[in-house]
């Protein structure tokens, strides 16, 4: 008789589901009367979505998030990874952020990483970390996991040559509960503003395709980090 082989994949990732989040979308801008439709967002109403922001030479944050999300997903899935894109392609509008919140939901997500870069202040640099505040009914049962995630995200994200934000946050970190992509997930979420698009230098690094590897990388060893402690 043959010997019969069994195989473990043991991977870090093995077996856990990561949900990336490209904000917004390329043709959102086309789409406002879509995009600005109010949506629940656990404690209130929002718009749909919004447009983003952009470098001072048009390069959009749609287009870096996106980038930057489909360099994040092999590298996941290279550690054994099912790794789920809000969105299919950069052409189109939304989803809704209700949605967004929605597909980590269904997919019994391990963790939901949402992709942004930032529009504030043109003299202030840096990235931070958004969290979900500890907010009764809608946050309160992912909040703990939630800022251990927003942790593993900061501290791997210290490692690339984008500075601490400056104007924005107290640490690199920020608390919301504004925001339906946090209120309305069921799994540990978290946004990444991963510099301010309308500062010069961090405009330099977010358009830079190496640096965008550095943050895909980092992302990636945040999510491993997290899941594999």
């Amino acid at each position: 008789m043959g010997l019969t082989t069994t195989t473990q994949d043991d991977r870090l990732l093995s077996g856990k589901t990561v949900v990336v989040d490209p904000g917004h979308n390329g043709m959102n801008w086309a789409y406002l009367d879509e995009i600005n439709r109010l949506v629940d967002i656990g404690n209130g109403e929002k718009a749909c979505n919004t447009t983003g922001t952009s470098t001072a030479s048009g390069y959009t944050e749609a287009e870096f998030t996106w980038t930057v999300a489909n360099q994040v997903v092999p590298l996941l899935e290279a550690e054994g990874a099912k790794v789920i894109l809000t969105r299919s392609d950069n052409d189109g509008w939304g989803p809704c952020v209700d949605e967004r919140a929605a597909i980590g939901n269904r997919n019994r997500a391990d963790v939901v990483i949402s992709i942004h870069a930032d529009g504030g202040p043109s003299d202030g640099r840096g990235f931070h970390v958004i969290h979900p505040a500890d907010t009764t009914g809608l946050t309160d049962d992912i909040y703990e996991d939630s800022l251990s995630l927003a942790v593993a995200l900061h501290d791997a994200y210290l490692e690339t040559s984008m500075p601490i934000a400056d104007y924005i946050g107290q640490d690199g970190y920020s608390e919301r509960d504004d925001l339906g992509g946090l209120n309305l997930s069921d799994v540990p979420s978290v946004f990444l503003e991963a510099g301010n698009m309308r500062n010069g230098e961090d405009a330099g690094l977010l358009s830079d395709d190496r640096f965008q590897e550095t943050i895909a990388r980092a992302i990636v060893e945040a999510v491993t980090g997290f899941l594999s402690s």
